[in-house]
């Protein structure tokens, strides 16, 4: 409030686009999910039903199949809902939204809340007066090994917007101070972050210390594969595990997204090409024997799951 009575315009950045794009049991708290395909299920907009966020089936009957409960509430708030509820507690404040379709690439110097997602963060000519984090949870609970890598990068990049301190900028975190990619925001340590995270991963023999291949796909082509490639001496299975929420399936998957499955195959660093080479030679096994089940593999995704 103290940056728009200054004149200024303030940055709110929201992890995720949308109204309510995420759906939970109002009774027992279970992820709300399709009855089609088992994704997610999402509120696009007030006063419309729920949508699965894979198929696009529209769910008009809500039941949990856990409790029978038929409420739901939300897991997290997106930008439209976010700037929604901004615009009833500043009424006399324009709201733009920025994200998804609709990216706004600068802003003028004058009051206005900015709801925006990750990246998609306009310039305000002179700085923002102020920026708020939201559902920083959203970032760091995330079931993938960049996690807190990706988190730090996207507050620090909406940081870098706000003008200086000695200017009155603010920037606030909606976080428990403590945890570390929190504290490294604080201090503005984005090489100690680094250096603590690849500590970590070297630990367990994670990229960049080691290699990882990612092999998506029926769990029946993915163990056809491995029988058909020769791995590297010392190479370790990780899996399989259901096909993380987000990663897209394999292009022409035959069956439903819930017989989709990733193994892991993890090796040392210096056997990374020795890897590579025989996933390839396994795949050129597949490919003659006309096996039309697709596996894809990825040699260090960026996004493990």
């Amino acid at each position: 409030r103290s940056a728009l009575d200054a004149g200024a315009p303030v940055l709110v950045q929201v992890p995720r686009r949308g109204y309510l794009p995420a759906l939970a049991c109002g009774g027992c708290r279970a992820i709300a999910r399709c009855r089609q395909c088992t994704g997610p299920l999402s509120l696009p907009a007030a006063g419309v039903g729920a949508v699965c966020r894979w198929c696009g089936r529209a769910e008009v009957a809500l039941r949990c199949p856990r409790c029978g409960s038929q409420t739901v509430r939300a897991v997290v708030v997106g930008a439209r809902r976010t700037a929604e509820e901004l615009g009833r507690a500043f009424p006399k404040t324009t709201v733009i939204i920025s994200g998804g379709d609709t990216v706004v690439r600068e802003v003028a110097a004058r009051p206005a809340v900015v709801v925006a997602t990750p990246g998609a963060e306009p310039r305000a000519r002179g700085g923002f007066g102020a920026a708020l984090l939201l559902d920083s949870w959203a970032l760091l609970g995330r079931q993938d090994l960049r996690a807190a890598e990706d988190a730090l990068r996207r507050w620090l990049a909406a940081a870098a917007l706000v003008r200086a301190r000695g200017d009155g900028g603010v920037v606030v975190v909606v976080a428990d101070s403590s945890i570390p990619t929190v504290q490294s925001l604080i201090r503005w340590d984005p090489v100690g972050h680094a250096e603590a995270e690849l500590a970590a991963r070297a630990d367990v023999g994670l990229p960049p210390s080691g290699h990882l291949a990612a092999l998506d796909g029926s769990a029946e082509a993915i163990a056809a594969l491995l029988e058909a490639t020769r791995l590297p001496e010392g190479a370790q299975l990780l899996g399989p595990v259901a096909l993380p929420a987000g990663v897209r399936r394999p292009a022409g998957s035959s069956g439903s997204r819930a017989t989709d499955a990733r193994m892991l195959v993890k090796v040392g660093r210096e056997q990374g090409l020795a890897l590579a080479a025989a996933l390839r030679r396994g795949l050129a096994v597949l490919s003659a024997r006309q096996h039309h089940d697709t596996v894809r593999v990825q040699i260090d995704p960026l996004h493990v799951g």
